[in-house]
C-alpha cells in the first residue's frame, strides 16, 4: 500500500518524501501525519544532522486536498499531540532543506516557508491561493511570507494570488537556488552533505541564533551572540 509520505534516512540525512503524486500531493489527513511525523524524527533521531523536504512526480505539494476538507479529515491535529504544523517545525531544531518541485501552491507553499531555506528547480512556481479558494491561512502564511520576502511583496502575492515563478522568487530572496529539474535534489543532498560536514554544535547554535531575531531585538541579539562567544572563550583559559 502507498504511504502518503516516504521517510528514509541516507548518511545523516534525513528525506521525507510527500507522496500523493495522483494528488499532485495534496494535503489530507494522512499526508499531514506523515510529514508531522517524519520532522518528529528528525527532531529526536541523533543519526539526523539535517533534513530535506521534497514531492514525488512534478509537484511539491499543491496545497489542502478539497476533499479531505468536504470529508471532515482533521487538519489541525493530524496525530492527536495538538500541535499544528509552525510548532512542529520550531519544535526540530536542526535546519531542513525544503526542495521544491512544481506546484508549492497554498498549503504546500506553507510547508516550503516552514523550512530553513529552498533550493528550487527551474520548473517549481510558487502562489498563494488563500484569497481565491477562501480558506483561512493557519500554516505560517501570514508571518512567514512576509519574512522570507518582506511585507510589501508578501501583501502583492498574497492579494493578487498571482503565481511565482522559479526565477521571480530567486530575485526576491523567496528561494536560495534554482537548478534544472533533473539536478534538484542531487543539489539538496550536496547541500545537506556540506552542512553534515561542520561542527554540529556550532552550526546549531548559528541557527538558534539567527532564529533569536523573531522574538529578540536586534540588540538583545547581539548580547546573546556575545554572551555564548565570552562562554567559548572561557573554556581554553580553564
Amino acid at each position: 500500500m502507498q504511504q502518503a509520505v516516504e521517510f528514509s534516512v541516507h548518511n545523516n540525512i534525513g528525506i521525507i518524501t510527500l507522496n500523493r503524486p495522483e494528488r499532485k500531493n495534496a494535503i489530507n489527513q494522512e499526508l499531514l501525519a506523515g510529514l508531522y511525523k517524519s520532522v518528529n524524527e528528525i527532531a529526536e533521531n541523533d543519526e539526523i544532522k539535517v533534513g530535506i523536504i521534497t514531492g514525488n512526480g512534478d509537484s511539491f505539494c499543491s496545497g489542502i486536498d478539497l476533499k479531505a476538507l468536504q470529508n471532515g479529515e482533521n487538519l489541525f491535529d493530524p496525530i492527536g499531540d495538538q500541535k499544528g504544523m509552525v510548532e512542529v517545525f520550531k519544535s526540530c531544531k536542526k535546519p531542513i532543506i525544503g526542495a521544491v518541485n512544481g506546484y508549492a501552491i497554498t498549503g504546500g507553499f506553507e510547508i516550503a516557508l516552514n523550512c530553513d531555506f529552498l533550493i528550487a528547480s527551474e520548473n517549481a512556481f510558487f502562489r498563494d491561493t488563500h484569497a481565491v479558494v477562501g480558506i483561512h491561512p493557519g500554516w505560517g502564511m501570514s508571518q512567514l511570507l512576509p519574512q522570507a520576502v518582506g511585507r510589501r511583496m508578501a501583501k502583492q502575492m498574497s492579494m493578487t494570488c498571482e503565481p511565482v515563478s522559479a526565477k521571480k522568487a530567486l530575485e526576491c530572496g523567496l528561494v536560495n537556488e534554482v537548478v534544472c529539474r533533473d539536478d534538484l535534489m542531487k543539489r539538496a543532498v550536496e547541500i545537506a552533505e556540506m552542512i553534515t560536514g561542520v561542527n554540529h554544535n556550532i552550526m546549531m547554535q548559528m541557527k538558534e541564533l539567527s532564529e533569536k531575531g523573531d522574538y529578540l531585538s536586534f540588540d538583545e541579539c547581539l548580547r546573546e551572540e556575545e554572551k555564548g562567544f565570552k562562554k567559548f572563550v572561557s573554556m581554553f583559559s580553564k
